[in-house]
């Protein structure tokens, strides 16, 4: 999987008053947890502050990153795990990023990528993507950059659910029962499927 670096610094100010003269400065409050346990065994947050710019690297395009979060020198390996907006401008407000392990599983969301010309489209239909994600399980240097579907096979008026779906080292959390893709009939289709019929 691609990975990409975010440079951040740690949060000195804290409160709603310094929350928001951090974001008119086009900076966003944002956190990291996951790895660091404290004495009852609770996960340790770090409190960060990124910039707008260094999140849009990462938030404003269609690849998902594995991302090296570079907090004054030091280098920390992460997810994104949420991100909060405001509802008006639809800016970044809040950032939560969670420290990854090579020896221990993760949870993330990966784009799906429909491969093939479907026998369906041949015959007149229309394929549909229905979710451009799905949610993995696996060590973070088991994910793949897309989950590659072949829809080949795929005719007209079938869908293809995530049970049918299987990769080799990844787990697939979202349910089995999401219909992925789907090749719908079409007013042409339909039209030559009733010129067929009564012709015969």
């Amino acid at each position: 999987m691609k990975e990409i670096t975010i440079n951040a610094q740690l949060r000195k100010e804290f409160g709603k008053k310094a929350s928001r003269d951090m974001r008119r400065a086009g900076n966003v409050p944002a956190v990291v947890y996951g790895v660091e346990k404290d004495e009852k065994g609770l996960p340790v947050s770090t409190s960060l502050v990124v910039t707008e710019k260094e999140l849009a690297k990462l938030l404003y395009t269609p690849n998902v990153y594995i991302v090296n979060l570079n907090i004054e020198g030091k280098t920390v390996k992460a997810i994104l795990k949420d991100l909060q907006c405001d509802f008006v401008t639809d800016h970044p407000v809040h950032v939560d990023f969670y420290q990854i392990t090579e020896d221990k599983p993760v949870v993330m969301e990966i784009p799906v990528k429909l491969n093939g010309l479907a026998e369906g489209v041949k015959a007149g239909g229309k394929l549909t993507l229905n979710v451009r994600k799905l949610a993995v399980k696996a060590l973070y240097t088991q994910f793949p950059d897309t989950l590659d579907i072949d829809v080949t096979g795929l005719g007209l008026g079938k869908s293809m659910k995530v049970a049918a779906l299987s990769y080799e080292g990844l787990e697939i959390i979202t349910s089995k029962e999401v219909v992925v893709c789907a090749v719908r009939m079409t007013r042409a289709a339909r039209a030559a499927a009733s010129e067929s019929e009564a012709e015969a």
